[in-house]
């Protein structure tokens, strides 16, 4: 497998740092407000680079952390008149609520900030006895210019970067390029106590300290948004390897920008959309869709067309998941044709090209493009007017299922109501087949009161709740 270091800007094959075993670490949310868009592609790209490690027979430890304390959590619960703590918990809360629906599996462990503030403040007093930070007037600094690698992964001329940093007049630091490690307290914030007195941490260090308690000091896989590249990433880099001395993250992976309307989503533009609105009028189910149709290093444009593309394409593979399952069950016995056992012989193709593009830096578009070839094979058989057995939909539906089970994005229809509905079709199709059709119209009639509606296809009985 290889993947793009943005570390080194070339494909490298990823080898583990432990065998068979993956540590990733991914920069979760500032819990000040819903989830946005180009929130939600970060958290689907790596959930499904983490199930397909999963499929290849890694054991993954993934962790994502929460920034729970913040200059915007500050304002916001401020201005609601409420704890920065109980801002932060009901927008944590919210944040699950979004991350679910989306199918993005919970992290092995997610961090607070808050709760980790003791290994921040040893991080911290490791940086200042080696030279790396320095106190001043409460807060203390990162000297940039310390650390001899700066701009490693951002690409710039050290120089270039120390001279074009900004400084705050607030601030009293040796350098415009020095950033804060801790801030000293001020009125009306949440404070912890530390060496250099009350304050809290500033924004890198928390994600150095915490990566570096979960995954060690050197762990395989950091990764997020490109926009975090310069200066978060880039300051962690310094800050953990100034520690430590040792290599911090070994590839780095960084997800492209979210446009909407081929501009850059931006508040003052008037074109930021939360996943939650996404959600209400087009599906969570669409938005993970989309998201894994484009490379995850390609521009992804959002716009009114996008989502609508997304749900037919989903809706393909809903309906195709549907058919195989049902004729699992209910299609010829007795075995396959001779022209079906020839197809099943081939279909292992396909899963060492879904493989492959996954393989090649994790291409989705072209594996989900397999997974699409594959549904048109399941239909060639229905197509050519060929009856088809369960044992070749039994074995359409298995390699469905193996190869879309890294995207997550198909329901598997596997609840009580659903078990309960399936097997009123199967009754109503054996009325039929008796031509006991008195029976067979109640209980169309009875799903219907169900809000069942029921199509009869060649493929056999599809079916999908009222709207």
């Amino acid at each position: 497998m290889k993947l793009f270091n943005t570390l080194t800007m070339q494909k490298e094959e990823f080898v583990p740092l432990v065998p068979g075993k993956v540590g990733m670490y991914s920069c979760g949310p500032t819990v000040y407000n819903y989830i946005h868009i180009g929130n939600a592609r970060p958290m689907i790209m790596f959930d499904a680079l983490r199930r397909y490690f999963e499929y290849r027979g890694y054991t993954v430890t993934y962790v994502q952390n929460f920034t729970d304390i913040d200059d915007k959590i500050i304002s916001a619960a401020n201005g609601e008149g409420v704890s920065c703590a109980a801002h932060a918990e009901r927008f944590i809360a919210e944040y699950f609520t979004d991350a679910r629906g989306l199918g993005v599996r919970d992290a092995t462990v997610h961090p607070r900030a808050t709760e980790n503030v003791a290994e921040i403040i040893d991080l911290i007093s490791a940086l200042v006895g080696k030279g790396h930070a320095y106190a001043s007037g409460g807060d203390v600094y990162f000297r940039a210019d310390s650390f001899e690698g700066y701009g490693k992964l951002s690409h710039q001329p050290r120089d270039a970067l120390l001279a074009g940093a900004r400084v705050d007049a607030s601030e009293a630091k040796e350098s415009a390029a020095d950033f804060a490690l801790w801030k000293a307290a001020k009125p009306g914030e949440p404070l912890w106590e530390s060496p250099w007195g009350a304050g809290r941490p500033g924004w890198h260090i928390e994600c150095s300290a915490m990566s570096c308690k979960y995954l060690g000091r050197t762990f395989d896989i950091h990764c997020g948004g490109q926009d975090l590249i310069f200066p978060h990433h880039e300051n962690e880099i310094a800050q953990s390897e100034g520690a430590s001395g040792q290599p911090f993250a070994r590839y780095w992976i960084h997800n492209g920008y979210v446009n909407i309307d081929n501009r850059k989503m931006s508040k003052s533009l008037g074109n930021f959309f939360t996943v939650r609105e996404a959600a209400s009028e087009y599906g969570y189910g669409c938005i993970r869709m989309l998201m894994l149709m484009s490379h995850y290093r390609s521009p992804l444009n959002y716009s009114v067309d996008t989502l609508p593309q997304a749900r037919s394409a989903l809706e393909r593979l809903e309906t195709a998941r549907e058919n195989y399952a049902f004729l699992a069950k209910h299609g010829v016995g007795g075995g396959m044709s001779e022209s079906e056992r020839a197809r099943a012989r081939a279909l292992g193709a396909y899963r060492d090209r879904f493989i492959g593009a996954l393989d090649d830096d994790f291409n989705t578009a072209d594996a989900m493009a397999v997974l699409f070839e594959l549904v048109r094979e399941g239909n060639t058989a229905a197509v050519a007017g060929e009856a088809v057995s369960s044992e070749f939909a039994g074995a359409l539906l298995a390699l469905f299922d193996e190869l879309e089970g890294v995207f997550g994005v198909v329901s598997r229809n596997e609840t009580a109501g659903n078990r309960e509905i399936e097997s009123l079709i199967a009754a109503r199709q054996e009325a039929r087949a008796a031509k006991d059709w008195a029976r067979a119209d109640n209980i169309r009639d009875k799903l219907k009161k169900m809000g069942v509606a029921i199509e009869d296809t060649p493929l056999g009985v599809k079916w999908k709740l009222a709207p």
